[in-house]
């Protein structure tokens, strides 16, 4: 465990015995930030320092990922829901409010349906139901990430997560393209967790204000699947960025942590 002023870093136990490593920062009410897919707590880096006036944020490596546990799987958008929850018992935190982008907002659904008490506000950006339903992404898109050339792939990832004007100004690195770290099994069991989300069923659930997020831009997660969230989901809002893609979080940042903000900071 490493606890440097106000920033914690230590490792809980899932339910299965998996070393979880969490990330807690700042003083106030808990946030927890969930990443995207194959992504480690990193994915927030320069974003969470944004909601430290008013809140704590707490971030974990998904297992697979970071320094948690690469067990062998299955994964499942439920089980790293569940991961979550465990980290908050081993914190002792009773309720906290949840922003999930990417994979993130699939694992925040089962969160906030399974948990409800757990979750006092809920944020979903650039995410989906999942499931039959769900708006897909089209199939240029996923053979332009799964080409054989790595940094061919790459540079298609950043072409969906970036619009051209924001990368003539960021030339990088960026944090939201996966752990290099992670071995392949784990990768693999998180695309398969992704691919296999459905909370269609469990969304109506969800008990908690929430306010859904998106770039109008968005080709690796279609913004046509922001009314069916909000259809599903009882209490919603909702706000889509324009031009922005699907990191809508980095490239406006400063309109989307505002817009977190002041919806976390609503009184009841």
């Amino acid at each position: 465990m490493t606890d440097t002023g106000h920033h914690l870093h230590a490792i809980a136990h899932a339910q299965d015995g998996t070393a979880l490593a969490y990330q807690r920062w700042g003083d106030g009410y808990p946030l927890v930030l969930l990443a995207g897919q194959a992504n480690n707590h990193h994915w927030w880096d320069g974003i969470r320092e944004d909601f430290h006036t008013t809140h704590s944020t707490l971030t974990l490596d998904y297992r697979g990922t970071g320094d948690s546990d690469k067990p062998q799987g299955p994964y499942s958008t439920p089980q790293f829901a569940e991961d979550v929850i465990a980290v908050l018992d081993h914190l002792g935190v009773e309720r906290a409010d949840v922003y999930g982008t990417s994979m993130g907002g699939r694992v925040a659904q089962w969160v906030a349906a399974r948990h409800a008490d757990r979750v006092r506000r809920l944020v979903l950006g650039c995410t989906s139901p999942g499931g039959p339903y769900a708006v897909e992404r089209d199939t240029s898109v996923r053979r332009a990430l799964a080409q054989a050339d790595p940094e061919a792939a790459r540079q298609a990832l950043i072409d969906l997560m970036y619009s051209p004007a924001w990368l003539i100004d960021h030339p990088g690195p960026y944090a939201t393209l996966g752990d290099p770290g992670m071995p392949p099994h784990a990768r693999r069991g998180h695309l398969v967790a992704s691919n296999e989300h459905d909370a269609w069923d469990v969304l109506p659930l969800i008990t908690a204000p929430t306010l859904i997020l998106h770039g109008e831009h968005d080709r690796l997660t279609p913004p046509d699947n922001v009314p069916l969230l909000a259809a599903r989901i009882p209490h919603t809002r909702t706000h889509l960025f324009p031009g922005a893609r699907h990191a809508y979080f980095e490239e406006c940042r400063t309109e989307a942590g505002a817009l977190v903000g002041a919806f976390l900071d609503e009184r009841p």
